[in-house]
């Protein structure tokens, strides 16, 4: 593409912070840089319409692990990673909420339940007879206990008696966050460019030189925030991991209101203006699934419609509406990677599913470590 002079002047001229991905790590990214470096000029760059990856394709729970989740972690963490883990998502949810306001991203704090289907008697066993540990471990967050099993008042069928209740989960309108983030941005005076993919860069001397597949320019720092997608630019510890996502139409007289975990996380559902949206099931074929391609499958579909209606929807009469997916980032561990990766190259990824939960405070720790 040849760029006007007015183009460049206007947009790509003495650029000092370059964030590629316009998500809720990119958009908070921006947002304390500017605190940072009010006369500084920052703009971002989107290969999508709108935010690629799962930050407008996510479920929109917020969250911080279920009790099966938090089990399965300490297999590979010990106590004192799990409890910084949980510490640093708690301060994530209050800083997204602090900067954005509960009213404009949609939270509403109707806990978040895990269920047991009736052939999973293992974890269900496991998650009861450790809940005292686990609610001991985690104490020193909450002062007071977390998990507390509680009778099935939704009439999901085909599960175990006991949910295991936790009623600091809370959940969140999607679409309204990154409408929030974007508006801020904005009023900032940051610019975002979309339809624009970085293909690759070149480290310079005090510099780098941004090819992308409609323009190149040169930016005073790179900022990578791109998650899923940072090893096509950056060779990390990141596998995309994708999550498949369907939605029904209004269902009359819907009485469940809450977050639900389901086989170790690996499955969710929730409320949604009168809806259910469930997902996940990657756990069905890794393989397939650690890709960075959006798409559905059949045996992922099947196995969401199969759960809708033999669980969550027995007793209700709906359709659905949309099919989705979306792309995370995960790895061996789960501590996001913030790093500086040159002299001028900046990364912060790998929020492990957890996006909603630290992906402004991954921005803000990211913009702390940046100097111009």
């Amino acid at each position: 593409m040849r760029l006007s002079y007015w183009e460049y002047k206007q947009w790509l001229n003495n650029i000092d912070f370059t964030i590629v991905g316009s998500g809720i790590v990119g958009l908070c990214t921006a947002v304390f840089l500017k605190q940072r470096f009010p006369k500084k000029n920052i703009i971002i760059l989107e290969k999508g319409i709108f935010p690629q990856g799962a930050s407008t394709k996510n479920a929109g729970f917020a969250c911080f692990g279920s009790i099966s989740e938090i089990l399965n972690d300490l297999d590979s963490h010990d106590s004192s990673e799990i409890l910084e883990l949980v510490q640093e998502r708690v301060n994530g949810l209050n800083l997204l909420r602090s900067i954005v306001g509960d009213f404009n991203i949609g939270f509403n704090l109707y806990g978040g339940y895990e269920i047991f289907l009736e052939k999973n008697d293992t974890l269900y066993n496991r998650c009861l007879d450790k809940k005292d540990q686990i609610n001991k471990l985690l104490y020193p967050v909450f002062k007071q206990e977390i998990y507390h099993d509680v009778k099935n008042k939704f009439k999901f069928l085909n599960i175990k008696e006991k949910l295991i209740l936790n009623k600091f989960e809370g959940q969140i309108d999607t679409g309204m966050l990154v409408s929030s983030l974007l508006r801020k941005v904005s009023d900032l005076g940051i610019k975002i460019l979309n339809n624009i993919k970085v293909e690759s860069y070149q480290q310079l001397n005090n510099s780098v030189d941004v090819k992308t597949n409609n323009l190149e320019f040169i930016t005073k720092n790179l900022i990578l925030t791109t998650n899923g997608f940072t090893n096509t630019l950056i060779p990390l510890d990141i596998i995309p991991a994708r999550s498949q996502v369907l939605i029904t139409h209004p269902i009359q007289d819907l009485r469940i209101k809450g977050t639900f975990h389901l086989d170790s996380g690996y499955y969710y559902f929730r409320n949604i203006d009168n809806r259910i949206l469930i997902g996940g099931g990657r756990n069905l074929d890794f393989n397939t699934e650690n890709t960075s391609e959006f798409g559905l499958t059949k045996k992922v579909q099947d196995e969401l419609n199969r759960l809708l209606k033999e669980v969550v929807l027995p007793d209700y009469k709906y359709e659905i509406d949309k099919r989705w997916s979306g792309i995370m980032g995960v790895g061996a561990q789960k501590k996001p990677i913030i790093n500086q990766f040159t002299n001028n190259v900046f990364v912060g990824a790998r929020m492990g599913g957890m996006g909603i939960a630290i992906g402004c405070s991954v921005g803000k720790k990211l913009s702390e470590i940046i100097y111009t």
